[in-house]
């Protein structure tokens, strides 16, 4: 008897959900201004990101517009072999990997290195204005920066051609030589989001213990190994962070600047899975295959998040989780 009282009045173990639930109900009862402010956030978050999910089950379906998903065939797997099967399928997989592989090589460190170099200026108006100069072409319209580019790569009074011809030179053909595309494309990226992005690392710089600069000046550092050996260091973790989430958005192109960008003299190294998702699923309305490619897409883009999150915790003991 004894036995059995004490097992009724054991606490029954929950499992993660049921605990999961308590740890929300609580947390909302103690910081119930909080949800406030954060509930047109998630409603949102819910009805734009979460909601919309549910249209993945059309990558299994021959999707009929006029029947939803109710009225279409269930097909399996089948758009998924129809993209892997596709004649452009290695070109539009290639030009995707390498837009995104060079966008980490060459975009991802543009911000670094501002921030370094700015924390080094000491006249603050000079850096002020740099900083806001750097930051203004994040807040221009794709369309904008796109009509930019055309204007000054044109072959006929483009700058960029004025000056090679004054230099004598033949005028290049950069909008229609598919070479030239994707020095393009990176060097814009560059130049739109270098001084947005430098915002997060001087942030970060800004919490680097002042002790540690003043300690390596007696040792007789000079300020160009304080940046070596104290800032970068110390920013190392944020670094890592933002590596992990550009490596874990590889493959997503961004699908603005290429599709206002490329035309079919350049589709050789300009087009990309959105772009081909674009033709097929609002040109030819094959939704069902342009979903199964989407979802294809992010699949590998979750692949990479987690192998840049394994790697970092291995290697530099950072990661997201």
């Amino acid at each position: 008897m004894a036995k059995n009282a004490k097992s009724l009045n054991a606490p029954v173990k929950k499992n993660i959900f049921a605990r999961f639930a308590d740890a929300v109900v609580y947390d909302f009862k103690h910081n119930k201004i909080l949800w406030a402010l954060s509930l047109p956030g998630l409603i949102l978050l819910i009805l734009f990101k979460y909601l919309p999910m549910y249209g993945i089950v059309i990558s299994f379906y021959d999707y009929n517009l006029y029947g939803g998903i109710s009225g279409s065939e269930w097909i399996g797997f089948e758009n998924f072999i129809r993209f892997f099967k596709d004649p452009y399928f290695f070109r539009v997989l290639r030009n995707t990997f390498v837009l995104g592989l060079y966008g980490i090589i060459w975009t991802f460190p543009a911000p670094i290195i501002l921030a370094l170099i700015l924390n080094e200026v000491r006249f603050s108006g000079f850096k002020r204005v740099t900083q806001t100069i750097s930051y203004l072409p994040h807040f221009i319209s794709t369309v904008i920066i796109v009509g930019i580019l055309k204007i000054v790569l044109s072959v006929d009074g483009g700058i960029i051609n004025i000056i090679i011809s004054t230099l004598g030179g033949n005028p290049i053909q950069f909008l229609n030589d598919p070479k030239w595309f994707r020095t393009i494309y990176i060097a814009s990226d560059i130049w739109q989001g270098v001084g947005y992005g430098s915002i997060v690392y001087l942030a970060a710089i800004s919490g680097v213990d002042v002790q540690l600069y003043e300690a390596a000046k007696i040792d007789g550092a000079s300020r160009f190994r304080c940046m070596i050996s104290i800032t970068l260091p110390c920013i190392i973790p944020t670094i890592m962070v933002m590596f992990i989430m550009k490596v874990g958005s590889i493959l997503s192109v961004g699908f603005e600047k290429v599709l206002l960008l490329y035309q079919p003299a350049t589709y050789e190294t300009a087009d990309v899975i959105s772009t081909w998702v674009y033709r097929k699923g609002m040109l030819e309305q094959d939704f069902g295959l342009s979903t199964a490619v989407g979802l294809f897409n992010s699949l590998i883009n979750i692949i990479f998040l987690f192998g840049a999150n394994w790697f970092s915790k291995k290697f530099m003991d950072e990661g997201l989780w």
